[in-house]
């Protein structure tokens, strides 16, 4: 335990944007999962939609730096790559 009140108070916010972090972190797998999901099924309309939800939730976990920018931009591609291959 930190013995100034400065690191205490620096290990209580650590903690929390530790917590927080991990929610996002947890929200970006699991729309990514649901258009995984979607493409498994076959269901190009599902998938299509899937996508959509799931874009600006990528994007926005790169912005937060849950994941590097370079990342999520290849995530979303092989993910749409994938919806507009079901979808012919």
């Amino acid at each position: 335990m930190a013995n100034i009140r400065s690191a205490a108070k620096a290990a209580r916010k650590a903690k929390r944007r530790e917590a927080m972090n991990t929610a996002r972190k947890s929200r970006v797998r699991s729309y990514v999962r649901k258009v995984e999901e979607a493409i498994a099924s076959g269901d190009a309309k599902a998938a299509a939609e899937a996508l959509r939800v799931a874009q600006p939730e990528i994007v926005r976990g790169a912005n937060k730096r849950i994941m590097h920018k370079r990342a999520a931009s290849r995530k979303v591609s092989r993910l749409t790559r994938r919806v507009k291959a079901l979808s012919k």
